[in-house]
């Protein structure tokens, strides 16, 4: 007999319906003023979102993709430089880069953490790059073309290993730009300054994505640039905003690539919401933890590294069969995602850039075994236990199940 019990993958439901007045007030308020693009709501997010994340400027775009795409070109990439970044990640990290003008190169993951690996990135610098000490200028041995900025990527809610990357981008005269769209509110120690830092305030310029889904998501597409350069940020405003100083003034080529003002005071509710929801995720990551405590051996628990407090976007777990664990789920009324199935290295997309099967084994062996299990505040306690019983039941089943690597 099938399982009735239906714990969904993500509840965009009911955080809605909880904010329902208020979100509505919004548009009630933007019907009045026919304040539709830009003014008071946009200002107000911005100023609210760069407090949140210790920054002093938020330019707010229409997408986490444009946030990472005009962070680069405000950053000075030039047609042919190269961007270094993680095989393991949405492509809208690499479209961002080769659509900014940037051709990309990849280093592997942490296993661990699944997110940059530093020393990886210093073994691309060493055996394939060339520094110029009197120009200050890194260059690709195969290509002669300029290394000129490094994309972390902070991954389902945590931080990459920041210190290290600031120190080889300082080192060899590289930008940094986080690609944050997954860590609203995680936090980064540096050993460098002895502080705690949000992410989106460590490089030169971080880019944010509020797609429905994320822990701060809008209703519908939105995006956001934290920085504390004042010069990036004046060149964001105007990047987004079709190259304007002010209107009809065109300095360069920019973009459409506005917030609406409705969709910023959205964002302006839910923001005020965003601390006690991650506290809610990590609660239940914590909870996921103990539960998964005993099987060890056969699944992988996610690693919060002690250099991060992390936000859980998603909570995701390493396992031999993950096929088979899925329909397992699926069968109880469970929902799970992948992310991501398969590396960007082995995309389609990226076919001309002529890497093969096996040149970032970390990133191919973890994309075989993640499987993401249900993740959001609302999540409640017998919802959880379902999921971990399901999951722990079909893992016993497997009498033959091969140990996924470096458990914890």
């Amino acid at each position: 007999m099938v399982n009735r019990t239906k714990v969904p993958f993500l509840d965009l439901v009911t955080p809605h319906k909880q904010l329902e007045d208020e979100l509505l007030d919004v548009v009630r308020q933007a019907l009045r003023n026919a304040g539709f693009i830009g003014g008071p709501m946009v200002e107000a997010f911005e100023r609210d979102f760069a407090a949140f994340c210790d920054t002093s400027c938020c330019v707010a775009v229409n997408s986490g993709t444009d946030a990472l795409r005009f962070s680069l070109m405000a950053a000075g990439i030039e047609p042919g430089d190269i961007v270094v970044t993680v095989p393991h990640t949405f492509i809208a990290t690499t479209e961002a880069i080769t659509q900014s003008g940037g051709q990309i190169a990849f280093v592997d993951i942490d296993e661990r953490t699944y997110t940059l690996d530093p020393e990886k990135l210093r073994e691309y610098i060493a055996t394939e790059c060339h520094f110029d000490a009197q120009s200050r200028t890194l260059l690709e041995r195969n290509s002669n073309r300029r290394v000129r900025a490094v994309v972390p990527v902070h991954l389902y809610g945590h931080t990459a290993d920041m210190d290290p990357i600031i120190d080889l981008a300082e080192q060899y005269n590289l930008v940094v730009i986080e690609d944050a769209c997954q860590a609203h509110g995680a936090q980064y120690f540096s050993r460098r300054t002895h502080t705690w830092r949000k992410a989106g305030s460590i490089g030169k310029a971080a880019a944010f994505s509020f797609y429905p889904g994320k822990n701060l998501g809008a209703l519908g597409e939105g995006g956001a640039i934290t920085t504390n350069d004042e010069v990036m940020c004046a060149r964001l405003k105007m990047i987004r905003d079709h190259g304007q100083s002010k209107k009809y003034f065109h300095d360069m080529e920019g973009y459409n690539g506005r917030l609406d003002s409705i969709q910023a005071g959205w964002l302006s509710v839910k923001l005020r919401h965003l601390p006690n929801w991650n506290e809610s995720r990590r609660k239940l990551a914590y909870r996921y933890h103990q539960l998964f405590a005993d099987a060890k051996d056969v699944l992988v628990r996610p690693l919060e590294a002690e250099w991060t407090q992390g936000v859980y976007h998603l909570y995701v777990v390493r396992v031999a069969d993950r096929k088979a664990l899925q329909a397992a789920l699926a069968e109880a009324g469970i929902g799970t995602g992948i992310h991501y199935p398969i590396p960007l290295h082995l995309q389609n997309a990226y076919t001309q850039l002529g890497y093969r099967k096996g040149a970032f084994p970390v990133t191919e062996r973890v994309a075989e075994e993640i499987v993401s299990l249900p993740m959001f505040p609302q999540l409640d306690h017998a919802q959880q236990d379902a999921v971990v019983e399901k999951a722990l039941e079909f893992l016993s089943s497997q009498e033959s199940l091969a140990q996924p690597a470096h458990g914890q």
